[in-house]
Order: C-alpha cells, then structure tokens, then sequence
C-alpha cells in the first residue's frame, strides 16, 4: 500500500515537472497562438463570404488552405500541428495534477475533466491537420453525416439532442465568460501595459461573445436536427455562418460575426503571451 502510494506520488511529481517544462510551455504558448491564427483567417474568409467575394469555407479547414496555399505554407502547418500537440499535452498534464489551489473537490473534479476535455479536443484538432497536411483534405467540418449515424442507431435521436443542448450550454458559457471578462483571471495582467491590457480585454470581449453566439446557433441547429429526426438540419461552423449569411440582413450579421471572430484570434495571441501556465 504504503509502495503503491509513492509510486503514484512519484509519478504525480513527474507530470507536474514536465506540465511547468520548458518544452510544454513553450509548445502550448504555440498552440495559443496556433487558435489565434486559426480563427484569425475564419474571420477574414466570413467577412469575404458576407461581402459576396467568396464561398469558401469559413471554418478550420478553409483556414488550413489559405495557409497552405501561401509560401512556406507547409511550414507553417507542421508549426501549427507541433502547437496543437504542445497546448494538448498541457491541457491533460493539467488535468493529471492541476487545479490544486481549488479546495472544494467536485469543483476540482470538474476544472480536471474540462482540461482533460479540453486536451482531447486538441489531439483531434492536431490528428486532423496532420489528416489536411498529408491528403490536402480534413473533412467536411459539418456534422449532419456523424449525426446521421448516431441516428440510425437505437437512442441516437435523444443523444444528438443531448449534445445539441450541451454545444448551446458551452455557447451560453462563452458569452458568459466574455460579457464578464471571466478570462480575465488566467492572465498575467500585471505584466501589460495599459493600451495591451484594454485591447487583450475588449478583444477577449467581443471574440468570446462572437464565438458563443456561433456556438450557440450551432448548438441549436443539431437540436432542432434531433427533434426533427433531419440529420441534415445538423450544421457545424461553417453551415452555421452561411445559414445567418442567408438570412434577412444576413451579410451585415455575419459580417459582425466575423469580426468577432476574428477579434477572438487577436486575443488568443494576447493570451499565448500572457497565460498564467
């Protein structure tokens, strides 16, 4: 007993050396920066798409295109998947010995699971960059064929509604953290200046509240897909941005959409530089 609880001592002492290396810092400050690169080239391909200057996809994917339509775009994707990694083993490193200034333990449980969630999120986000990077395609990006599986399976229409309401939970939970500057907090806000502080923060504002609302509607789409029994109706981010694009007014709030967006990449190289880690 008394060996087994060393060991798991040690190995706790372990990850948490290797979560404060230099290596993992370094590479998860690259995968911040990575996102904000992302969503950066989201914004500017909505904000064509709203002005009729394209129909390219405005998600992850058509953003990995424009980079590697660029010179030395190969590069730079290799660099994006290294930061994707680096921000991933971060997270599940957090996960495995983090959030130890929580005392409350179901709130410590939970930060851990989100990290944990969070890191996973990453790895598939790597996984399909390396998917682009080798075969010049990384799927669709929409949601109606996986649903359409779910579907087809026993309890699979109560499934995609329960995920459809927990995407409109996490959209919620977006906007939340924005309107009260909830991110606030994991930042090194004594090292800005005070022009750096008022844009990381109005940045961090708008870009939240964009990316929830996109995430919300989203989550409403593969809802509104479950209670119809239409996996069709199921639409990721770039179906969402088109189908507001294709509304009443549509380009204007796209428009205003992608300049969120956008704004949340902006922040996220804020935050790759001043993230407490």
């Amino acid at each position: 007993m008394a060996s087994g609880r060393g060991q798991a001592q040690k190995a706790s002492g372990q990850a948490q050396k290797a979560k404060h290396s230099k290596a993992v810092t370094v590479t998860a400050r690259l995968g911040l920066a990575s996102r904000g690169l992302v969503y950066l080239l989201i914004g500017v391909l909505a904000i064509q798409v709203a002005a009729g200057n394209s129909n390219e996809k405005t998600n992850r994917e058509g953003a990995l295109r424009q980079i590697a339509d660029k010179p030395f775009g190969t590069a730079v994707l290799v660099i994006l998947i290294i930061g994707f990694i680096g921000y991933a083993a971060w997270r599940l490193l957090d996960a495995a010995t983090g959030h130890t200034d929580e005392d409350d333990g179901k709130k410590k449980a939970g930060k851990r699971a989100t990290s944990a969630v969070r890191g996973l999120i990453y790895l598939a986000i790597a996984g399909s960059t390396i998917k682009f990077l080798t075969s010049g395609h990384g799927g669709s990006g929409e949601p109606a064929p996986y649903t359409a599986r779910v579907m087809g399976h026993t309890g699979g229409r109560w499934l995609v509604g329960v995920v459809g309401i927990v995407v409109i939970g996490i959209g919620i939970g977006m906007i939340w953290r924005g309107v009260a500057t909830k991110f606030e907090k994991k930042l090194r806000v004594g090292e800005m200046g005070p022009r750096v502080r008022t844009l990381t923060v109005r940045s961090g504002q708008i870009g939240y509240v964009a990316r929830g609302i996109v995430f919300g509607l989203a989550g409403i789409f593969v809802t509104k897909a479950a209670v119809d029994f239409d996996p069709n109706g199921a639409k990721g981010l770039d179906g969402t941005l088109k189908t507001i694009a294709g509304n009443s007014y549509g380009p204007w709030l796209l428009g205003i959409c992608a300049v969120g967006l956008a704004l949340f990449g902006a922040y996220s190289f804020f935050e790759a530089r001043y993230r407490k880690l």
